[in-house]
């Protein structure tokens, strides 16, 4: 072999982090805040879909679906009637469910890594759950279906799960 020096291969992995030092004082870091505003993105796309379901997309919003679609085909309206559910029920869980979405997000911008590892698990059965949907039921992911909200799902996994992230939720944890 000739003298030269070959170049250290990288591994394809990562080793597992040394945990850093506890530190209350750490700043909130870009991956967090990213992950709880994504999170209220989520809870107001839901607030969104759940009005358009109650009070009906203008025509020009149903439009501009069926153009980001593909398609240009103007997508039917949901009702209340198609989830076979009462109006009553479809308010109360809009509402339960919004509530929610807002409280993890909070939580997740105050460091709460409780909250952090059940909005990954929920981002996670969430994104499971289209996929078997479109592998199975044959159903399409687009704009006027779950593209937005797989999309956040998606974009929230990857936040909350970055080394930054899980320090600065763990930043108060006594480790022994």
């Amino acid at each position: 072999m000739s003298g030269r020096r070959q170049p250290r291969k990288r591994a394809a992995f990562e080793p597992l982090a040394v945990p850093g030092e506890r530190n209350p004082r750490m700043r909130r870091p870009a991956a967090t805040v990213a992950g709880g505003v994504l999170v209220l993105m989520r809870a107001l796309s839901g607030a969104v879909w759940g009005a358009a379901v109650l009070f009906g997309l203008p025509s020009w919003l149903r439009a501009f679906a069926g153009f980001a679609n593909g398609d240009n085909t103007i997508p039917a309206e949901d009702t209340i009637e198609d989830l076979g559910l009462s109006t009553e029920t479809f308010i109360g869980v809009l509402i339960v469910v919004f509530l929610v979405q807002l409280v993890f997000g909070i939580l997740l911008l105050w460091g709460s890594n409780a909250a952090r590892v059940i909005v990954m698990i929920v981002s996670t059965i969430s994104i499971v759950a289209a996929f078997v949907s479109w592998w199975n039921v044959g159903d399409e992911i687009t704009v006027g279906t779950t593209l937005v909200t797989l999309a956040l799902d998606i974009l929230v996994l990857l936040a909350l799960s970055s080394r930054d992230a899980a320090a600065y939720a763990r930043r108060n944890e006594k480790r022994g």
